[in-house]
């Protein structure tokens, strides 16, 4: 039942004394490691049983059974690549400390000679350039061509790979990576738990003309991507645009300059991902699950992309809280927060199957819930047991009754076993504000 339903001072006080004892016990369940993996030293903790797609089969134990030799604290960008680089193939241990910048120097650092922005402006406007050609066949020596080699620049310095047997955890309250970007890429068995992710800028967007009917910007760089990788736990974790929100963003040629792409993209066959207990906030384009409806790549993709997304915050995003394609996904114990400008959160993209329940929505005045679907693909979905501004809510059913024409099926044709304590819908509000994102890990 909502808060408005509740009558008298001491059934609300027992009420939030429920609330928060489930905080507590559910943060306890949450630092369960197992036998013999050091369940008080978070560096060392892993992934609980049954706690996601992540704990199928062998688990996920990171770098919990690091030695001395290959446990590493790191305040630099420079630090941060070279601990990720060293110790071969053994298990490691990497300790934040502090806000590492890995684009301390700013934009004008991967600038090559000669490139100009107003120039590119000039060469491409529209009215000049028009919109049935794309830049692709612009030589080097070009303002695309610079473009191109100054964006190669940034892409070498801010992407970090990430290797198997791997922890990355925050210490203390205030750590996190900034401009970076986390390449979880064709490994198994990586943990990334405590940090603030504030979202990669982009220097050098691209514009394509012939996207859309206006053309757009485009551009590259997501806080994290699992790329073709297994066993991936992200936990208590923020991610942010945070000193840089498209709000603030200039327009030019009449579109939004973009220079942010995702917070956390599981794409090219990935599999047995847990994302929880993360904040994942002022964001448009947010998650993606499968990154392509074409079939060269779902020849990878089919039977994989598992991912649980279970008490994390999704607060102020337009779209994809996560879009899908082809994987089995398990969104559950969710608190979304919209705002205005909110498009989606599930994207139903080609032969997903998300299953969505006992969830939390708090959508401001005039948002219907029938925008919490989108349908991209026909595919089936399962959506039980979810509220909506503290009443139970068919989303399936509110949805086609409000657009026939994206009419969705019900029935996503599985039933998640990997979940950890499971809560009624009503309590997901407080519990999840107050326990996701980093600085918040016991």
């Amino acid at each position: 039942m909502s808060t408005q339903g509740w009558h008298g001072h001491a059934t609300r006080k027992a009420a939030l004394a429920g609330c928060t004892a489930l905080v507590l016990g559910l943060t306890a369940a949450t630092a369960q490691a197992r036998p013999g993996h050091h369940p008080h030293d978070l560096a060392r903790q892993t992934l609980p049983a049954k706690d996601g797609w992540a704990s199928q089969g062998t688990g996920t134990t990171g770098g919990a059974a690091a030695d001395a030799e290959h446990v590493y604290t790191v305040t630099t960008w420079a630090e941060f690549k070279a601990a990720l680089a060293a110790g071969g193939d053994a298990p490691r241990i990497i300790k934040v400390k502090g806000t590492i910048d890995a684009v301390a120097e700013g934009c004008d650092a991967f600038a090559v000679p000669g490139y100009d922005f107003d120039a590119y402006l000039e060469k491409y406007a529209p009215e000049k350039w028009g919109l049935d050609t794309d830049l692709s066949d612009e030589p080097d020596d070009s303002p695309e061509g610079l473009r191109r080699a100054s964006a190669a620049r940034q892409d070498q310095a801010v992407k970090a790979n990430v290797p198997g047997d791997t922890t990355i955890i925050g210490i203390g309250r205030n750590a996190g990576l900034k401009g970076a970007s986390l390449q979880i890429k064709g490994v198994d068995n990586v943990i990334v738990r405590n940090l603030t992710f504030e979202s990669p800028v982009d220097c050098f967007p691209q514009w394509d003309p012939t996207d859309g009917a206006k053309g757009n910007w485009n551009s590259e760089y997501d806080s994290a991507v699992v790329y073709g990788s297994t066993h991936v736990w992200l936990d208590h974790n923020t991610f942010t645009d945070g000193e840089h929100p498209d709000s603030a963003a200039p327009t030019h040629f009449g579109m939004l300059y973009q220079q942010h792409d995702g917070q956390l993209d599981v794409v090219k066959g990935a599999d047995h991902v847990t994302a929880s207990w993360n904040v994942f906030t002022e964001h448009d384009k947010t998650i993606l699950i499968g990154n392509s409806d074409s079939e060269s790549t779902a020849a990878g993709d089919r039977g994989h992309l598992k991912v649980t997304f279970h008490h994390n915050l999704f607060k102020n995003l337009v779209e994809r809280a996560p879009r899908v394609r082809f994987g089995q996904v398990d969104v559950y114990n969710n608190h979304f927060v919209a705002s205005d400008d909110y498009a989606y959160s599930f994207g139903v993209g080609k032969e997903s199957a998300i299953v969505a329940e006992h969830n939390a929505f708090t959508l401001p005045k005039g948002v219907s819930p029938a925008k919490v679907l989108k349908r991209w693909s026909d595919a089936p979905v399962t959506a039980a047991h979810n509220r909506v501004n503290g009443r139970t809510v068919d989303l399936i059913a509110v949805h086609n009754a409000e657009i026939p024409a994206e009419t969705l099926r019900t029935g996503a044709g599985w039933t998640p076993t990997l979940r950890t304590k499971v809560l009624p819908a009503a309590a997901v509000p407080h519990i999840v504000d107050h326990g996701a994102g980093a600085g918040r890990l016991r």
